[in-house]
């Protein structure tokens, strides 16, 4: 499992918060009144994001470069923090989080660039004009999560 520092749990909290607000308008203007009629011939697509992460096929690699960045880390931190003051393994020890934080991102970024393609090619086929998050659709729209989880492992 991953530990997640602040700057790491900020930037999560920003992309989900990025993704639900351009859910929520991408909703609101593809909608043109009728709801009932949203549900079998909607252009809107919507995906459970969670699950296609959680199905990545490059998941568990991301996952295992994590944990051995995190040991070698933590590994060389107790080596050359043996002999620091507090202060200096306090400086030392953010230098640490922050290397951790990048190589977060710069996965989780890859892990999202891929999602990404995957639905548009899945979008693209079905005639899709908007794919939003699942979790900001109350109703309507047609959901392509399998068929995204599909792609990705094609690749």
């Amino acid at each position: 499992m991953i530990k997640l520092e602040k700057k790491q749990v900020k930037i999560v909290s920003i992309l989900i918060a990025v993704i639900f607000i351009g859910s929520v308008v991408a909703l609101a203007l593809t909608q043109t009144g009728n709801v009932a009629s949203a549900a079998s011939s909607s252009s809107v697509g919507v995906i459970n994001v969670e699950q296609v992460m959680a199905s990545h096929p490059d998941r568990e690699s991301a996952n295992n470069q994590m944990k051995t960045l995190q040991e070698e880390i933590e590994k060389e931190f107790n080596e050359k923090s043996a002999g620091m003051s507090d202060q200096e393994k306090a400086e030392y020890a953010q230098q640490c989080q922050e290397r951790v934080g990048t190589k977060y991102a710069e996965l989780t970024e890859a892990l999202f660039a891929k999602i990404e393609a995957a639905v548009k090619k899945v979008a693209d086929k079905k005639g899709l004009s908007v794919v939003v998050n699942k979790m900001a659709v109350i109703y309507g729209g047609q959901d392509i999560t399998q068929e995204v989880i599909a792609e990705l492992g094609k690749k």
